[in-house]
């Protein structure tokens, strides 16, 4: 998932987003209200403006068109800015108004009060015309095109209706994040990504069940004569409604949420790079849920990176997978990670009856590493190493119990008596065993210290190990 060549062009209002951060320790004898003892403050890019980082972030580039003041809050964004390699600023500034400015106070981890800067001056001619001018001088260059209306005064009547013809004409894609529960004003947008509220507000129809959802959807299409429309549903996930297709529905990943501000930023933006870069909208929204997934378990209008979002990515496909992964597949995978800078553990072993050892050993093999393959031997080769009756369970029942562990992110088997085929094929940056192992015998540990990787020896759990069960539970068996 590459979206290093795609370039989107983001329309719309941009503001600044402030966050200071207190303690409440007592209520003012002036007013029953809470006096915030401040810590910090920190700025990050808002709005139109979160929906370019958002892009930069993941690797794509953006072309950012807006409206900004001439103040400090303007200084304060374009300096952000600067930071976020990838945006490129063609921002209009205006003297008529000030820079829009969200600020948050948070106590506690909880929003205690917002305060907002801005104007509502509906946009003016000077205004207008600057932002046409800079709007039909990125077209060209950009795969794919987000309005992102926050009802602040930047995307006008004109504005929005140039912006869209000037996008088909060129035969790009058009995303809106619409704030107006007019939607006639988007008319000829590809896809309108409202959430419920904002649906039904359009639409005045009810949206609590998914066939009216997709009611209204199919109403809101038709007001804005658009292509589609991405409903995003909180904590039920996302639906995506094509004039021409079927519906595609994703449900939201359980996490703890600590924030939902630029959300919505989030999902346009993916959802433009993803279709920019060529893929259908449906497996752009899988693509979008994922990282949305991602940014509400952080504070304050976050962003996504590139190695956060393939991660949910594996998370949301091994829901799906097979517990044990094919040889092409572990390879595929071991690859991908690998790409990403992450660092790959393996071991391997019978983990015929799991006990407190095993736990121990791949608890801290984990910390040797970033992702672990634990490699498991089929039945055959535990017959073959460890007697008749060996194994006591079969290995799908192994590869189930192995892979529902936290340390362990991948499980696959081998039929010879070692794994030194699957070593040299995976080539693992850490090759573990336990202590009762040296060095120079561990099975592979020269591959891969030849390939520019290591051996890590872990500690045993005294009196642990399967063979003793196995023979204390016979012995159980003929005392009875």
């Amino acid at each position: 998932m590459d979206f290093s060549g795609v370039t989107v062009l983001c329309i719309g209002d941009v503001m600044l987003d402030r966050f200071v951060q207190g303690e409440v320790e007592r209520i003012s004898p002036e007013a029953p209200v809470p006096v915030i003892r401040l810590q910090s403050t920190r700025s990050m890019l808002g709005g139109a403006g979160n929906v370019a980082h958002n892009i930069a972030s993941l690797g794509g580039r953006a072309i950012l068109v807006g409206l900004l003041g001439e103040d400090g809050s303007a200084r304060s964004f374009t300096d952000l800015l600067a930071e976020s390699a990838g945006v490129v600023a063609r921002l209009v500034a205006s003297p008529l108004r000030p820079t829009t400015c969200k600020t948050r106070f948070l106590a506690g981890g909880q929003q205690v009060v917002r305060t907002d800067e801005e104007s509502l001056l509906p946009l003016q001619p000077a205004e207008e015309a600057a932002l046409l001018a800079a709007i039909d001088d990125a077209i060209g260059e950009a795969a794919a095109v987000v309005l992102s209306d926050y009802g602040k005064g930047a995307l006008g009547p004109r504005v929005i209706a140039h912006a869209i013809a000037a996008a088909r004409s060129a035969g790009r894609p058009v995303f809106v994040d619409p704030k107006s529960a007019d939607f006639s004003r988007y008319h000829g947008a590809d896809c309108i990504t409202p959430n419920l509220r904002e649906l039904a507000a359009a639409t005045r129809l009810p949206v609590g069940r998914e066939a009216e959802v997709e009611a209204a959807a199919r109403a809101a299409m038709a007001l804005a004569g658009a292509r589609a429309i991405l409903a995003t549903r909180s904590a039920q996930g996302m639906m995506l409604i094509e004039r021409d297709g079927p519906v595609h529905s994703v449900p939201a990943r359980a996490r703890e949420v600590f924030d939902v501000s630029g959300a919505g930023d989030t999902v346009i933006a993916v959802m433009a790079l993803a279709h920019g870069s060529g893929l259908p909208l449906a497996q752009a929204m899988r693509i979008a849920n994922a990282a949305a997934g991602v940014v509400v378990s952080k504070i304050g209008t976050a962003t996504v990176e590139p190695g956060e979002l393939l991660h949910e990515l594996d998370a949301d496909s091994a829901a799906d997978a097979p517990v044990l992964h094919a040889p092409a597949r572990i390879t595929a995978l071991v690859d991908r990670w690998k790409r990403q800078g992450l660092v790959v553990g393996f071991t391997n072993g019978c983990f015929d009856i799991l006990h407190a050892g095993h736990v121990a050993l791949l608890r801290e093999a984990r910390g040797h590493c970033d992702r672990l393959v634990v490699a498991l031997n089929e039945d055959a080769s535990v017959s073959r190493l460890k007697g008749a009756g060996r194994p006591v369970n079969p290995l799908a029942q192994r590869a189930a119990v192995i892979a529902a562990l936290r340390p362990v992110d991948a499980v696959v088997a081998f039929a010879e008596d070692t794994p030194l085929a699957l070593i040299r094929q995976l080539l693992p940056d850490v090759l573990i065993k336990g202590a009762d192992y040296r060095v120079d015998q561990v099975v592979g540990g020269d591959v891969v210290q030849a390939a520019g990787g290591r051996v890590v020896l872990c500690g045993l759990v005294a009196g642990q190990s399967t063979t003793g069960i196995v023979a204390r539970i016979r012995a159980a068996d003929i005392a009875l």
